[in-house]
């Protein structure tokens, strides 16, 4: 982001009603094709798959509840650490404002009522 972006970004402010239609772009958080990124993603698969594994495996052979219980947490911790770093590395960054309309018409608001040709 250069500095004339970011300056504009802070003269802007939260309170600012932006026109509809506007794309308002926030990437100060890096992007999802970062090496640390895609290491991360590949760690987070290889731990899954041997969490998960060893989990099916115990299942197998009828290990007891605790142990079941600490691979099935391991599993989970890591796909939400996964979760996480997609979240907030990965997900695009760009949000486009609509603003909404009233979900129902009254009667006497005729103002706001729509003339579609058929």
């Amino acid at each position: 982001m250069s500095e004339d972006a970011y300056q504009n970004a802070v003269d802007h402010g939260v309170f600012n009603e932006p026109e509809p239609g506007t794309i308002i772009r926030a990437s100060i958080s890096p992007s999802g094709e970062s090496w640390l990124v895609i290491i991360f993603a590949m760690w987070g698969i290889l731990w899954t798959l041997y969490w998960a594994g060893t989990l099916s495996y115990g299942l197998y052979n009828h290990w007891d509840q605790q142990r079941l219980s600490f691979h099935l947490a391991m599993t989970l911790l890591t796909v939400i650490l996964m979760g996480i770093v997609y979240l907030r590395f990965v997900m695009p960054d760009v949000i486009i404002v609509k603003h909404r309309r009233n979900k129902y018409i009254t009667s006497n608001d005729t103002e706001a009522w729509k003339q579609y040709e058929v």
